[in-house]
């Protein structure tokens, strides 16, 4: 505003709306490369910039109700899980086709309970049952060997090798498919990742592309590739579209309801109010370690979620 002020005029790049919109005159949106239009920011809505920035409006309106009959298999459950501090007698059931939202403040637990889930840090007590039998989750390969996927927050340091290519990637955790006779099938593993990136729509030159020439957005549909290609039937999205643009938002999200629609489950771990209320059937809410409320998505104002996310100990 400093700058404004002596006249002088700046372009500034974002796709924080906030932003945009408290600094800007006017907006030029461009999507692929290519130029879409301009708006005068004063006389214009988020969501009219949102359509133009990818072709649609995004976020949609809050799930009015459950997708999930109450009736459903339960395919996850967790009992009395606790692990110091961190985690706090938790306890919660996951059904098929379900996506279970789990909302909270920064440190409220979210993360160490999805890492506990995975065998990623070991707890003090607690059970965990896959479709109704006791599992003995000690390792993440344990987790894996019941269906169970975790794809971090922070996706670059547990999550990828960005100097290994999209091929590579797609298929870290099923590797033992492809070799044979101590021989690696390099052309079945380019046609199995092309065939699931694909069906995601993942946006690269070619499978032999190098990880970390490719978007955020991209980076994070290898994941679910990887563990599509693995079959796996629970998927823990732990804030799945952070650091990713808005284009991207919206094909994650389309993403998650496919995954539903097939029989998979979801957990989503996510610090966006919109974002919960827009994809879940329930939603888990916490805070300092300890689970607060479970609302179903009919009632899950954002007034309510962030009431029990306050809902410290006395």
């Amino acid at each position: 505003n400093d700058l404004k002020a002596k006249g002088i005029g700046m372009v500034y790049i974002s796709h924080r709306m906030d932003e945009i919109n408290r600094i800007s005159d006017r907006i030029t949106v461009m999507r692929d490369g290519e130029y879409v239009g301009t708006l005068i920011t004063k006389d214009t809505t988020k969501d009219e910039i949102v359509k133009m920035m990818v072709g649609r409006v995004i976020y949609g309106d809050k799930k009015e109700e459950s997708n999930v009959p109450d009736d459903a298999e339960v395919v996850l459950e967790v009992k009395n899980l606790n692990r110091g501090k961190e985690i706090k007698n938790v306890s919660f059931k996951l059904r098929k086709g379900e996506i279970l939202g789990f909302s909270g403040l920064m440190g409220a637990g979210r993360t160490e309970v999805a890492r506990a889930i995975y065998g990623a840090d070991p707890v003090d007590s607690g059970e965990i049952f896959i479709n109704g039998e006791k599992a003995k989750i000690k390792t993440p390969e344990d987790a894996v060997k019941k269906g169970i996927c975790y794809l971090s927050e922070d996706r670059k340091r547990f999550g990828l090798m960005l100097d290994k290519s999209v091929s590579e990637n797609s298929v870290l955790s099923s590797l033992d498919n492809y070799i044979k006779a101590g021989w690696i099938n390099d052309r079945l593993i380019d046609a199995d990742a092309e065939r699931e990136n694909g069906k995601l729509k993942t946006k690269t030159p070619s499978m032999k592309q190098l990880l970390k020439n490719l978007s955020g957005g991209n980076q994070q549909k290898v994941i679910v590739a990887r563990w599509l290609l693995k079959n796996s039937d629970i998927f823990i999205f732990d804030e799945p579209t952070r650091g990713i643009d808005i284009g991207a938002k919206s094909e994650m999200y389309t993403l998650m309801e496919e995954l539903v629609a097939q029989g998979k489950s979801v957990i989503m771990i996510s610090s966006e109010l919109a974002e919960i209320q827009r994809l879940s059937d329930r939603v888990v809410v916490m805070c300092e370690g300890r689970i607060t409320g479970e609302i179903d998505i009919k009632d899950a104002t954002q007034e309510k979620i962030m009431a029990y996310a306050t809902m410290r100990e006395e």
